[in-house]
């Protein structure tokens, strides 16, 4: 696209903000960039992101640029892993906004493709089915059918265009990030999974980009999910699985305006529900709760290995 001047609306957007940080439109352009980089025996870290980037997605470009001797992040909202149109459509977008943070953070390259570029064949021929494990069909696999294979679809052709040696995830995404793993062991595909740590508001709240859809009384609300969840690990040491499943419940769900889709005490490893402490040495709370029309995911740990 075209403006009078004859500069691109990429071009446009880099003058506008000073940037020196690639902005990579295709995948010709981004295959060639990242093959540059290995011939140079650079080291690339990639952080995959739907933009609307707030400081959790920032923590993990941080630990990619400190880590790496190249850092490559996606911005790509990716209609395939939404089972809900109106989802897709609410989504927050804000590009230049992005451009501007990770160029602050030193970024190399951001990979910001349109859907077409991406699924030139369209949105409506199926994808390739990738076996996704266990991992896949609870949860969020129960409640979002089709959400995992749209992520492994994304996830998988990311991976093969950046060709990067390490990928950054934040563990809010606790499932995701297991169904993930799967994905690349039963594909072939190199890359080491680095985990980070679930970064939050000063209120407890884990950071989302849909937390800006939220109204300001929900916003209010919304950290009695973290508060809710880390009572009932103490709650838990004294009381049974379901006991400490169903106090969240139902202390939730009393709150005006929320209510929970679903709370799962899993196995951290299998994902696989439990029903006695003493069945894993490693033990996840997963959550999704609705706080008004926005859906908010959260998750925290009840048992570490020693």
């Amino acid at each position: 696209m075209q403006r009078n001047s004859g500069k691109t609306i990429t071009e446009l957007i880099k003058s506008r903000i000073n940037l020196t940080m690639e902005i990579i439109r295709t995948i010709h352009d981004m295959t060639e960039f990242s093959s540059r980089q290995r011939g140079r025996g650079a080291v690339m870290g990639f952080v995959p992101t739907m933009g609307a980037l707030h400081e959790g997605h920032l923590s993990l470009v941080r630990k990619s640029v400190k880590e790496n001797q190249v850092t490559i992040v996606s911005v790509f909202v990716n209609p395939v892993q939404f089972n809900n149109p109106d989802d897709f459509k609410m989504y927050p977008r804000t590009e230049e906004e992005d451009f501007r943070k990770l160029a602050a953070e030193g970024v190399d390259a951001v990979f910001a493709p349109m859907a077409e570029e991406i699924y030139p064949d369209g949105l409506d021929k199926p994808g390739k089915t990738y076996e996704l494990g266990k991992a896949a069909e609870v949860m969020e696999g129960i409640h979002r059918p089709g959400h995992f294979q749209g992520v492994a679809r994304i996830v998988d052709l990311l991976f093969r265009i950046v060709r990067p040696k390490r990928a950054y995830f934040g563990e809010k995404d606790f499932q995701q990030i297991a169904v993930i793993r799967n994905m690349i062991k039963n594909e072939g595909i190199d890359v080491e999974i680095v985990a980070c740590p679930i970064k939050r508001a000063d209120d407890g709240l884990a950071l989302s980009s849909r937390n800006s859809l939220l109204t300001p009384e929900m916003r209010k609300v919304a950290p009695e999910i973290h508060a809710t969840l880390k009572y009932s690990v103490d709650y838990s040491k004294e009381h049974s699985v379901k006991a400490t499943h169903d106090t969240v419940v139902e202390h939730l769900d009393a709150i005006p305006g929320m209510r929970v889709e679903y709370f799962e005490i899993v196995d951290a490893r299998t994902l696989a529900p439990i029903e006695e402490w003493e069945e894993s040495p490693w033990i996840v709370g997963c959550i999704t709760v609705y706080c008004g029309d926005v859906r908010l995911i959260d998750n925290i740990t009840y048992r570490l290995p020693n």
